[in-house]
């Protein structure tokens, strides 16, 4: 089963992005109107919007603004939404690999470029730190009166990876290209998920309280620009520095 670190990690982005409520729901709609994009406006065939519209739903996004998304993403009113990333090293040598959707590019390479110069960062080519970092499908639920065991077999027919819980939740794991068929195989056993599609680090750094802070203060102005989605890097989100924060 997975470390500690992985959890943490997930667990760290989860209440950042929790804790910025407006700028979160910019965010959710961009994805609702990517993933449609992508992929078509009609959820049931679509599992990226699927998911983008459950967690719009479920941060109270208002079903206007979700339709409204939808029909962006049609290019119905002609804005056009561009998957962007960004690869850098923090301070202490920590990598950072950056999600964005931007209907700006250049505004968006300024901005990120902005962030991890002014915060002791470097900002790299593509390809310097996605080696680092493995795509997943990420879905966290109550344990509930769920039996691991029989839960794990249930899930091993959709994807399943990896399965392990933090006392109050599971956190079930699969290959980015397996994400559609394990969604479908939690709702068809009736959990309801938080999911999402995340970047996983390969082997993990640790550093001081002192030290992660100065990383933690670019992720965190990173994670503030209304057009990137997700941050992800390699420090070890050990307990010390959770509790600093």
């Amino acid at each position: 089963m997975a470390g500690h670190s992985k959890w943490a990690n997930i667990k760290h982005r989860k209440g950042a992005q929790d804790a910025k409520r407006a700028k979160l729901f910019t965010k959710l709609i961009k994805e609702v109107a990517v993933a449609t994009k992508e992929g078509g406006p009609d959820p049931d065939a679509n599992p990226r919007l699927r998911m983008a519209i459950k967690n719009a739903r479920k941060a109270s996004v208002p079903k206007d603004r979700i339709e409204g998304a939808i029909s962006k993403g049609s290019g119905n009113d002609g804005t056009t939404w561009d998957d962007v990333t960004f690869e850098g090293y923090a301070p202490n040598g920590i990598a950072v690999f950056v999600e964005a959707l931007t209907d700006n590019n250049n505004r968006t390479v300024a901005n990120v470029r902005s962030y991890f110069n002014k915060y002791n960062g470097s900002m790299g080519k593509s390809g310097s730190v996605d080696y680092m970092f493995e795509r997943k499908g990420i879905f966290i639920f109550p344990m509930g009166s769920h039996d691991e065991e029989e839960l794990t077999m249930e899930l091993l027919d959709g994807g399943l990876e990896d399965i392990e819980n933090d006392g109050e939740n599971f956190i079930a794991t699969c290959a980015f290209e397996d994400y559609g068929n394990l969604n479908a195989k939690i709702e068809e056993l009736g959990i309801d998920a938080e999911s999402s599609l995340n970047r996983i680090p390969s082997t993990t750094l640790s550093l001081d309280v002192e030290a992660a802070k100065s990383v933690l203060k670019l992720i965190d102005i990173i994670e503030d620009d209304d057009d990137v989605q997700q941050v992800f890097h390699n420090m070890e989100m050990t307990d010390e520095i959770l509790e600093s924060m």
